[in-house]
């Protein structure tokens, strides 16, 4: 599941492989921007922002999103892909390394002024140079009401938390998914906890959230629906919360480590 870890990572990759070079290849299959050509120009800059990855080259800028089942990844020239070519959104490449932007949920070329158009909107990045935890925790407690569940998913707040990080920070701190941001005790705590599980986890190729790499056992209840939780034996729920498209990715908690709240919000 891509995370603010995985794009860091990936914005990595991407930097290594083609910072600084000429670009000799640049096909972007997506209509409106077919015939956008960045050759020869080098790249720049590869950031990430929250799930959002920006690659700048001379005044333009390539911004794309993973959503849910996006991925990059950086061949040899000539080299076999380990995807079907019908899935490859974009390919950018130097005479080096070919990178192809497979099954993208959102692909754009914008100008470097459009940028903020793209992620102006995004809260303080956990694993970005302008990370402000006491920002995100106010940003947090705008809505008191809401449940941590959903104000996790929520961007605007904090930029780099999806589906796992939620269930497992709501786990982490012994809070019901469904339990309103009012009543889940020390805010900064919660910034604290996810900053320290993005940053041990974004050098990893596999995340874990337990301390324990073997199969099976690197999440506390994420994934873990019927099965027992790892820290009490209980067996594992899920459900969904909220509205709108959040509200189609399942939250997984324990019903005995993190009971429900007296007045839990919309959790089926």
């Amino acid at each position: 599941m891509p995370e603010g870890d995985t794009v860091w990572r990936t914005a990595g990759q991407l930097r290594d492989a083609l910072v600084g070079a000429p670009l000799t290849v640049c096909d972007i299959r997506v209509p409106r921007y077919a015939t956008v050509d960045l050759t020869p120009a080098p790249v720049d800059e590869v950031l990430s922002r929250g799930k959002h990855l920006l690659i700048r080259v001379g005044g333009r800028t390539v911004h794309t999103h993973l959503k849910m089942e996006g991925v990059w990844q950086v061949y040899r020239p000539g080299a076999r892909w380990r995807r079907p070519a019908w899935q490859a959104r974009i390919l950018l490449g130097n005479e080096r390394h070919l990178a192809v932007g497979f099954e993208l949920g959102t692909v754009e070329v914008l100008t470097r002024e459009q940028e903020r158009t793209a992620v102006g909107h995004l809260g303080p990045d956990l694993l970005g140079p302008d990370w402000d935890p006491a920002l995100a925790a106010a940003n947090l407690s705008a809505d008191l009401d809401r449940p941590i569940g959903v104000a996790l998913l929520d961007q605007r707040v904090l930029a780099g938390i999806g589906n796992e990080y939620r269930s497992e920070l709501c786990f982490l701190r012994g809070a019901h998914p469904a339990t309103p941001v009012g009543s889940v005790g020390e805010l900064p705590a919660w910034m604290d906890l996810a900053r320290r599980l993005l940053v041990a986890n974004r050098d990893r190729p596999v995340r874990v959230t337990t301390g324990d790499r073997r199969r099976g056992r690197t999440a506390w209840v994420y994934g873990r629906a019927g099965r027992p939780c790892l820290r009490c034996g209980t067996l594992v729920e899920s459900g969904a919360l909220g509205e709108g498209p959040d509200s189609e990715r399942r939250v997984f908690w324990c019903p005995n480590c993190q009971p429900p709240p007296e007045h839990p919000a919309n959790a089926t």
